[in-house]
């Protein structure tokens, strides 16, 4: 037994997210209309980032045809910014091979297929305690992740299968479960104490732990696969996940795999430190490139999506 004293979660007090104002709602999502954006690629200045963003569909493009991984790892803001109709359009058109994301994606996911909506006022609910104290978000994904466990299943897998196997309401907006429809792997790296659903008792850490260990490697697994060709992009994610492909990157080589010749991106709102030296710098030192892009979530990455599903079919420059 350990000396010290543990906070007692039993007595949390909970409400339903129904009764909660959010502030981010369906009606507001990307939509996604036919929008053919090649010929404003097309007229882009050969310079700078505009040369930079050419060549990262280049290489796109040429992972696709070869069939190479092009993985996608990203934080949160991305689903609360409208943008997962988008990542299912490039899933459905196999395009993007896998996603990895941190714990915050799991809740926004969760809450847009149960409810269509997501996003309290953290500022507000912190002030009286009841910041994160959704009951069904906390109850309902701990038991999908503790369950999962038992079954062996990472988080990701786990989540999918219980969004889409239950049909929720929005259940073909989640990306989740259009992941696990497309059997295009979501693996969900989890720094506990970071999410709102750790703060419920039922919230166990051992499942927690297990399953996320379990899609950390699921993730290493597809590293591996990025040799010669292959890309891996970071949407927003600023610590965890750059720091869990630096440790992939480094059992992938340790274990005798061949990882060079690469191409890596990372898509941001300004810079920061750690995805530059452990996405940009570091993994593609012995061959391949690594590119670095500063710009809003909400603008840039329809950008560069709409570029990457009109350039599968129409690559002529």
């Amino acid at each position: 037994m350990s000396k010290y004293q543990e906070i007692d979660l039993s007595k949390i007090r909970t409400y339903s997210v129904k009764d909660r104002k959010s502030k981010v709602h369906l009606k507001d999502f990307i939509k996604m209309d036919q929008v053919n954006i090649i010929d404003f690629i097309n007229v882009l200045p050969n310079f700078l980032k505009a040369k930079d963003f050419r060549k990262l569909l280049f290489y796109c493009v040429n992972a696709y045809k070869i069939r190479k991984p092009i993985m996608i790892m990203m934080g949160g803001h991305i689903i609360k910014l409208g943008l997962g109709p988008l990542l299912i359009k490039l899933m459905e058109n196999k395009i993007i091979t896998s996603i990895a994301v941190n714990g915050s994606v799991c809740i926004h996911d969760f809450e847009i297929a149960l409810f269509g909506k997501t996003s309290e006022d953290v500022s507000q609910a912190l002030e009286d305690g009841s910041f994160g104290m959704g009951e069904e978000t906390g109850r309902i994904i701990n038991q999908v992740i503790n369950q999962g466990d038992e079954q062996n299943l990472g988080v990701g897998e786990a989540l999918g299968k219980y969004i889409m196997e239950n049909k929720l309401p929005n259940w073909k907006k989640s990306v989740f479960a259009q992941a696990y429809k497309n059997n295009v792997p979501i693996t969900v790296h989890i720094a506990i104490g970071t999410d709102i659903i750790h703060q419920h008792k039922y919230a166990d850490g051992g499942h927690t732990g297990r399953a996320s260990y379990r899609d950390f490697k699921i993730f290493t697994n597809l590293v591996k696969e990025l040799n010669n060709g292959g890309i891996l992009m970071n949407f927003g994610s600023a610590v965890i996940l750059p720091e869990i492909f630096l440790k992939a990157v480094t059992i992938v080589r340790n274990l005798g795999y061949p990882l060079k010749n690469f191409y890596t991106a990372v898509f941001d709102m300004n810079y920061h430190y750690r995805p530059q030296t452990n996405i940009v710098q570091r993994p593609t030192a012995s061959g391949g490139k690594g590119y670095y892009f500063i710009g809003h979530h909400e603008i840039m990455i329809p950008l560069f999506g709409y570029a990457l599903l009109n350039s599968i079919n129409n690559f002529n420059w």
